[in-house]
Formats: structure tokens, sequence, C-alpha cells
């Protein structure tokens, strides 16, 4: 097992937390292997058949990870990345590459969403009729 039950209850919670502010929708996928060169074209695939795509407002945050290969990649709809700076993601990868280094998989992944969460709030702040459209919860299902 990748995670420990109490990593993934972290990661979870960072999730949570993070969207209590904002009403934009953050989901992890994980899986061992890249099936693709580049990961930030495996994030697009996994982007779309989690429908993270399909949300109102188009703020739907994908943070992929590929222990195995070494490969991980953030990834913003397009409504999130109309509103951020140039830079705005490269700022979290960097943050989250520290503990990526160290083998802390778990602490990056909190940081990273942590750091995304203070961020969307600017741009999509949580309101009361705001509904959780996609599951908080890890995901690990294979994906073709």
């Amino acid at each position: 097992m990748f995670l420990t039950e109490t990593a993934k209850e972290r990661i979870v919670k960072a999730i949570k937390d993070a969207e209590l502010n904002t009403s934009g929708e953050v989901k992890v996928h994980i899986e061992e292997t890249c099936p693709t060169e580049d990961p930030i074209e495996r994030a697009k695939q996994v982007f779309q058949y989690l429908l993270l795509d399909r949300t109102a407002q188009r703020n739907g945050v994908l943070f992929y990870l590929a222990y195995g290969s070494h490969k991980f990649a953030i990834l913003g709809d397009e409504g999130i990345d109309k509103v951020v700076p140039v830079n705005f993601w490269e700022g979290i990868r960097d943050s989250m590459r520290q503990y990526f280094l160290q083998e802390d998989f778990a602490g990056g992944l909190q940081t990273g969403i942590r750091e995304a969460g203070n961020q969307l709030k600017k741009f999509f702040p949580y309101h009361q009729d705001d509904i959780n459209e996609i599951s908080d919860d890890i995901s690990t299902d294979p994906i073709p």
C-alpha cells in the first residue's frame, strides 16, 4: 500500500478544509505508473474521466501523482486558468516537489491542496449555497 490510512485521511481533510473556503473542487488521483511520457497529458485524461471539466464554474483542480514513475501534475480547469496569475500552478508545484523529494507524498499533497485552496478563495469564494460537486475521496481506481 502506497499511503497509510492516516496519510489518506490527512489528504482528504486537506481537501475538505480547502473547499470550506472556495467553491473550487479539488480532487487527488494517485496511480503507480504514468502511462504517458508527459504527466500533464495523463492528468488531462484523468481530469476528463473524473468529470472535473463538468463543474458549474469550471473550477475543478486535479492533483495527479504517479509515485512509481516519479511524476506529478496539477491541472486546473479553464475557469481557474482564466483568472489566476501565469505562474500560479508552478509555485504550488515547487512547494510540493520539496516534500516529494523527501518521499513525503502526503505532506506534499496537503501543502499543494492548502496553497491552492488559499489562492482559489480569492477568485472562487465559498458561498452558502455551494454544493460539493466532486467527491473528496482520493481516486485510485484504474483509469483507461
